[in-house]
């Protein structure tokens, strides 16, 4: 791939593990939902997702990988939409944000760019946002205390991927991913 484009081109996959893990098995390892992993390892949630997610970055980066489209910093509540729910490590903001450094700290030690995501937040989504277009109709404010929280921690990291919801209290009309006054929330 890069051969074809002449130069030293980053090429990224989507290996969270769990359902959307784009190499699978017999050749790759196959994973547990990040939510499920999480839950099993309780107290060392960090510390196992990061010891997963150095796995997860040298298989990658022994191919040539180096980009990966996690850590997933949504938020797991009761009303998440099931395609993203078990994908996400807590309903806490401080929990996720300490488990998704400990993900994106294993993949840069192991080479591997992290991206972020579904950055502001996505876990309020009733939707599947691959099908619909979902409007969150939370307070500025509220949002920013709980949903944008771990994002805001994490907001050293290199690249980050938007989500497509609408943020109704910024802007009622547009998705993050179009929306010039969510861009500049996103920003700022």
């Amino acid at each position: 791939l890069r051969a074809a484009v002449g130069r030293d081109a980053p090429i990224l996959v989507d290996q969270e593990g769990g359902r959307v893990q784009r190499l699978r098995a017999p050749h790759w390892r196959e994973w547990l939902p990040p939510l499920e992993q999480v839950q099993r390892a309780g107290a060392d949630a960090a510390r196992s997702m990061a010891l997963r997610y150095r796995i997860i970055a040298a298989e990658l980066r022994a191919v040539g990988i180096d980009g990966n489209c996690a850590p997933c910093a949504d938020l797991a509540l009761d009303v998440t939409h099931p395609f993203l729910r078990n994908r996400c490590y807590s309903g806490v903001p401080d929990q996720v944000a300490v488990i998704a450094r400990a993900v994106a700290d294993a993949h840069l030690a192991g080479g591997v760019l992290p991206v972020i995501k579904h950055l502001p937040g996505h876990g309020r989504s009733t939707a599947d946002t691959h099908h619909d277009l979902p409007t969150v109709d939370l307070a500025a404010a509220d949002l920013d205390r709980t949903d944008f929280a771990p994002f805001r921690a994490l907001n050293d990291l290199p690249m980050a991927m938007t989500a497509h919801v609408v943020f109704a209290a910024h802007d009622a009309d547009h998705p993050a991913t179009q929306s010039a006054a969510m861009i500049r929330v996103i920003r700022d």
